[in-house]
């Protein structure tokens, strides 16, 4: 493998993982604003709870019906899950030291960003 591939593959987990454990990405895009509008949850909480959700029974699931269609490449998955799981743990260490205001604000740009490509993307 080229190094600029492996090199890529890397901060593409890298940067995933960093925004995973900072905004809890997934299907928590969902479940997080409700955990803090309908329910009161804080910030910190419901992006821990998003993740905890996710974490283990979606990731094995879906994982499983990608691989049984044959759409996982292992050998770039396992590259970008290194990347990933140290960007994770950054990632949540830097959202647990944040204030929550800030915490909000950050995880709406985020949201507002993929919006905006999604609805003018191609």
């Amino acid at each position: 493998m080229e190094s600029t591939i492996l090199i890529s593959l890397l901060i593409i987990g890298l940067l995933a993982g960093t925004l995973s454990g900072l905004i809890g990405v997934g299907g928590g895009v969902i479940m997080i604003p409700l955990l803090v509008f309908v329910l009161g949850y804080s910030q910190h909480a419901a992006q821990g709870t998003s993740l905890a959700v996710l974490a283990i029974p979606v990731t094995f699931i879906a994982a499983y019906n990608y691989y049984s269609e044959g759409y996982i490449s292992w050998k770039f998955a396992l590259i970008i899950a290194i990347g990933f799981i140290v960007g994770g743990y950054f990632g949540s260490k830097w959202a647990i030291s944040i204030d929550q205001s800030l915490l909000k604000k950050i995880f709406g740009v985020i949201l507002l960003i993929a919006a905006i490509k999604m609805f003018f993307g191609k």
